[in-house]
């Protein structure tokens, strides 16, 4: 039965796995079609990609704007869940399920209502403004990470600092921010991961200025597919799996200092 079991699973990851990864054959392919079998192998998309302007110019403007939201949730996300660690009232599910809520809604219904929201303060078509849409759907991936070590916090530490006289910016400091760090940089994985990949927000808020690498990307695929599409998504699925990898460890380092403590 067990071996059975394991073969539904092999299977189910298969199917998930598959079609990624047919992605990336196509991506050394020489000829000017996405056909199988390859006509040969060849880097000319990866040189098209890495040498291209349009390319650099929209990995840069990820990269700014991936950078500038997970700073921002970082910081908001982590005061967020100290707030939240230490409300004692019957409103607290409720501000953190509004708190959570860009994870659970459509992601289209955060586009419109950044777009509304940013329109008549003329930051549409700005980095600004993409970045603050940015910011609203990466700060939840830090609140809740961040939110679970600090439920996992033995509170008697920051007695034991206070008792030692020690104000509350010490101990945040000196006490609680150490034991949070690797949940902030997990979930500041997370955020980075979570502005990185969005393409419908800057579909609606971002300008010709803006460009960021999944909005070219699905340029491409509305006006002409090429090769130099699957080259880009293989970058993509790299960095992907790389920053999965990170927080792996992150968590397992979380987990080994709790268990020391």
């Amino acid at each position: 039965m067990i071996w059975l079991y394991r073969g539904f699973c092999a299977l189910v990851l298969a199917f998930l796995l598959l079609p990624i990864v047919a992605i990336v054959p196509l991506s050394f392919s020489s000829g000017s079609f996405l056909t199988y079998p390859l006509p040969g192998w060849s880097l000319r998309w990866y040189e098209e990609v890495f040498t291209g302007g349009k390319w650099l110019s929209a990995l840069a403007n990820s990269l700014k704007v991936g950078v500038a939201a997970t700073a921002l949730s970082l910081v908001l996300g982590t005061a967020a869940a100290l707030g939240l660690a230490r409300w004692r009232h019957p409103m607290a599910s409720l501000a953190k399920a509004l708190m959570l809520s860009p994870m659970i809604v459509p992601v289209i219904l955060v586009a419109v209502g950044s777009y509304f929201f940013l329109a008549p303060l003329s930051l549409t078509s700005t980095f600004t403004g993409l970045i603050l849409a940015h910011t609203v759907i990466a700060v939840p991936f830090v609140v809740v990470p961040v939110l679970t070590a600090l439920d996992g916090l033995d509170p008697n530490l920051a007695r034991a600092s206070a008792a030692c006289g020690a104000d509350p910016v010490t101990t945040f400091f000196r006490v609680t921010l150490p034991s949070i760090v690797p949940a902030m940089a997990s979930g500041a994985l997370f955020a980075f991961a979570a502005s990185f990949d969005d393409v419908v927000i800057a579909l609606l808020v971002a300008g010709p200025e803006q460009r960021t690498l999944p909005r070219e990307m699905f340029s491409g695929l509305r006006d002409s597919i090429t090769p130099a599409l699957t080259a880009v998504a293989t970058v993509m699925i790299v960095f992907s799996t790389t920053l999965f990898l990170l927080m792996l460890a992150l968590q397992r380092r979380s987990r080994r200092l709790a268990e020391k403590r």
